[in-house]
């Protein structure tokens, strides 16, 4: 395969101001973990308050995703023509306004209404903010920055857990949807204040220069596929964790809602280190001549099926550490899959085409976020105890990861994909180091 031409505008090097875009995009991604997390930080105190069944709490868990995938479509297509600036500004300011009207007395429909608001403007965020990183970085240099973003969920929950928790604990629930609503609008002023968009591609000037490839090929590309299949099953455990990880330590292992609030971080903690670790092990393997099959598929899928197996376990942990370890180490290996996929899509993804990609690749997999807080929540209300229930849920999500993660080995083979799609002979070694063109 020859190597495609540099499209007008497009620089090897990573231009001045790239990582202060990083670092903003990062903080994008902490305010729209932390507006996830608070629901299921406060889930026994909104539940008591409420008088909500299981069931009702596992379909609000499940309402924020409702529009969480379509808006995250419908906007992919956008910022293929429009300033991914303009777009990540008007995303943050819905997310802000939808948190006020918890800060009093709200009834449950409304409730799942902010929430299905909230989902709608949150939905786009990790493929808009990926996308415009990618215009400030190369190809091989895109995996660390791509970890730094994934990361803004970990750290969105281990720094906002605890304050969260202390307004739960000192004032109520109410105030700290409203505390969000004020930290949105002000990361909104900093991004209006220094936000840009990357130099590197010109989507207009890369459209003209490129070969397009149908959307169809892409999206029935058997990475794509593995990438959204792997990616369901790490998202199921990610769910389940922002529903119903605090609600378990509080009703199952009988920790108040303050020790609670210290315990729920430690899987993004972890997670956390996962990620990072990714990112750089990733980039070194490229750097030393890997391909992107190893570098990324199977970097970002073996440890899904390690996860899995390991919460398989938990059943059989005895309540207390083990149990908490078991579910903290399994459920936080899913981490490795977010760092590997949107690069994956990248290599092979025309870059006038890769927003909407990224996008639907996002949409797709998050459906299990519609579904895994509503099976537990129907399994826990149909169990013979709540413990029971849990464990029941628990062994669900084990099963899940490790069936996508296997799917994942056999399905992501990036490297290869582009000579495939575009029907083009690939010399021995041209990918080798993952230089994608785009």
């Amino acid at each position: 395969m020859t190597t495609q031409p540099t499209p007008k505008g497009m620089s090897k090097g990573t231009p001045k101001g790239a990582w202060t875009i990083t670092f903003l995009l990062f903080l994008f991604m902490v305010v729209n973990f932390a507006d996830k997390i608070v629901v299921g930080l406060a889930g026994v105190p909104i539940r008591k308050d409420m008088g909500l069944t299981p069931e009702q709490f596992g379909d609000l868990g499940s309402a924020f995703f409702i529009l969480f995938s379509i808006s995250a479509i419908v906007v992919g297509f956008i910022v293929n023509r429009v300033d991914t600036r303009w777009v990540l500004l008007i995303l943050a300011v819905i997310w802000s306004l939808a948190q006020f009207p918890m800060i009093g007395t709200v009834s449950y429909t409304t409730l799942v209404i902010c929430r299905i608001i909230l989902g709608a403007g949150e939905g786009p965020a990790f493929s808009v903010a990926a996308h415009a990183i990618y215009k400030w970085f190369p190809d091989e240099k895109r995996t660390l920055p791509t970890a730094i973003l994934s990361q803004g969920s970990a750290f969105g929950v281990i720094l906002a857990v605890p304050a969260l928790n202390w307004i739960i604990v000192n004032h109520s629930w109410h105030h700290a949807f409203g505390a969000l609503g004020i930290v949105g609008l002000i990361w909104t002023v900093a991004w209006f204040a220094f936000g840009k968009e990357g130099p590197l591609v010109s989507t207009a000037a890369a459209a003209a220069d490129e070969q397009r490839i149908s959307y169809w090929k892409l999206l029935t590309s058997r990475t794509f596929i593995g990438c959204v299949v792997a990616t369901f099953g790490a998202y199921w455990a990610l769910s389940l964790g922002l529903t119903w990880f605090t609600s378990f330590i509080i009703e199952g292992l009988g920790f108040t809602q303050q020790q609670a609030g210290f315990v729920s971080i430690l899987p993004w903690i972890f997670g956390a280190t996962i990620v990072l670790l990714t990112g750089w092990i990733s980039q070194l393997m490229l750097a030393r001549g890997f391909t992107t099959r190893g570098a990324r598929g199977v970097l970002g899928a073996a440890p899904l099926i390690v996860g899995g197996c390991i919460l398989a376990t938990l059943p059989y942990a005895p309540p207390g550490g083990l149990m908490i370890a078991a579910l903290v180490i399994g459920s936080g290996l899913c981490g490795s899959i977010y760092v590997v996929c949107p690069p994956m899509l990248g290599e092979f993804t025309p870059v006038s085409q890769r927003g909407a990609v990224i996008a639907i690749y996002g949409a797709l997999y998050t459906i299990s976020g519609i579904l895994a807080p509503t099976v537990m929540g129907n399994v826990i209300q149909h169990a013979a105890t709540p413990m029971a229930g849990y464990m029941t849920g628990f062994t669900i999500n084990a099963a899940i990861m490790v069936g996508s993660g296997v799917l994942g080995l056999l399905l992501l083979w990036p490297n290869t994909e582009r000579a495939r799609l575009t029907g083009t002979s690939q010399p021995a070694g041209t990918i080798k180091g993952a230089m994608s063109p785009t």
